[in-house]
């Protein structure tokens, strides 16, 4: 599974960093997603087509909106990791094109990236601000179904990237909590059962609330 994958990739990646701060996060919130033109080419039984479909998360449905991030601190302003995120979109309202029982990524349109982050310690007393940013890649999991044509299962689809601005307060010398803001851009190409191709590129935008761990 692409969560339990996720998960593995960074504990292995944490035993590698230097004898800085570490800091395991963990993270859910309210995620959306903007409207986004979709290209289907090439397929044997879907035609050709060009549409635009409006978009939203469900971020509370099963299975709900998450991340995990490992991130190690190199010095007490600048810091680089590893972000995995469990983003989602649905057709919103349940519409869809003439002809589709599902056109969704809902399990979900996964990004992986490596990310840089410049933090403040204690600009404004015990809370610190924070921003980020990094490049990865997209793993939704791609669900598709018109007439005989039916794509059900996971894919690597392309390049991603993110961006973050919050800030984390402290519970005591390990644990902390944390706000943000985190959007993500992703550039999918899937590849269709019947042959085809769907594309298109999703941007997603997020209120986080989380904990972290460091040591």
């Amino acid at each position: 599974m692409i969560r339990a994958a996720a998960v593995c990739t960074m504990l292995v990646a944490v035993p590698t960093f230097a004898t800085a701060e570490v800091e395991l996060s963990f993270y859910g919130g309210i995620q959306s997603a903007a409207s986004s033109d979709v290209a289907i080419r090439g397929d044997s039984e879907i035609s050709d087509d060009n549409f635009s479909m409006d978009w939203e998360g469900r971020s509370f449905d099963a299975p709900p909106y998450y991340g995990i991030r490992a991130t190690n601190w190199r010095t007490e302003s600048f810091g680089y990791g590893i972000d995995f995120s469990h983003n989602k979109i649905y057709p919103k309202d349940g519409e869809l094109p003439v002809g589709y029982d599902v056109l969704e990524f809902t399990d979900g349109l996964n990004t992986l990236t490596i990310n840089a982050y410049r933090r403040w310690d204690g600009a404004f007393g015990e809370m610190t601000p924070y921003v980020g940013g990094g490049l990865g890649i997209a793993i939704p999991h791609v669900e598709v179904t018109n007439g005989t044509s039916e794509t059900f299962g996971y894919q690597l689809t392309g390049p991603a990237a993110t961006w973050i601005a919050g800030a984390t307060y402290p519970i005591n010398d390990r644990w902390s909590v944390f706000g943000e803001y985190k959007g993500t851009y992703s550039a999918n190409t899937a590849d269709l059962d019947t042959g085809g191709t769907l594309e298109t590129d999703v941007f997603t935008n997020a209120v986080n609330l989380g904990v972290s761990f460091n040591f």
